[in-house]
């Protein structure tokens, strides 16, 4: 199989199934205690089928990422679209949060797996950059984010985030620090300080506060 041929129909449901279902097992974190042949039984198709889509596992581990960063670079773009550049921002930012707490088992597969990949994983860190960049700067246009503050240190929290997940508490640990970068990325002369939350909450300070401190 080529990567320029487009698959036929059957051909494509079934590269599908095979990534949907791996993606599952990554998921319940059992990808290792599977031989490779038995996620073509489990995603219903032929050994063959597996091997002309998937040689290797590591293959196989390499759609599942490349998908998931395409999930959430196509979230952030809809976000941009049907929401205030604030508003999407911080409701991109505190998904990514969910996204992790939902699959870190899916995580850490990919992680051990993609381990001597670096190429490959800097492909998707650079497109989920780029679709922060672009979520920052549509921000900074509106004139509600700073423009001294580039996506990289968003990142850098995001990865931290990530990094993080065995602490006892993460979840409102990673919550808090959301709010700490939304709360830092603001523009204090901006009457928009709903940039904290999706749902346009300030904290108390900033509800009744007239003046910002320097």
């Amino acid at each position: 199989m080529t990567a320029d041929k487009p698959l036929r129909a059957d051909a494509r449901r079934n590269r599908e199934a095979l990534i949907a279902k791996a993606r599952e097992v990554f998921d319940a974190g059992d990808f290792f205690d599977l031989r490779f042949d038995d996620f073509a039984q489990l995603a219903g198709v032929g050994t063959g089928t597996l091997y002309r889509h998937f040689p290797t596992r590591e293959a196989l581990a390499e759609a599942v990422y490349h998908g998931e960063v395409a999930t959430l670079c196509d979230r952030a773009r809809r976000l941009q679209a049907t929401l205030p550049a604030a508003e999407a921002l911080a409701t991109f930012l505190r998904g990514m949060v969910d996204h992790i707490d939902a699959h870190e088992g899916l995580a850490r597969t990919l992680a051990t797996l993609m381990a001597d990949r670096s190429g490959v994983l800097a492909e998707g860190s650079r497109a989920l950059e780029q679709a922060v960049t672009d979520l920052v700067a549509a921000a900074v246009r509106d004139g509600a984010v700073r423009d001294d503050v580039d996506a990289g240190a968003v990142m850098m929290a995001l990865h931290g985030i990530g990094a993080a997940h065995d602490r006892p508490g993460w979840r409102a640990e990673a919550d808090g620090v959301i709010t700490l970068v939304l709360d830092g990325l603001r523009n204090s002369h901006s009457a928009q300080a709903a940039i904290r939350t999706p749902s346009g909450r300030r904290g108390a300070r900033g509800a009744n506060s007239g003046t910002a401190s320097s």
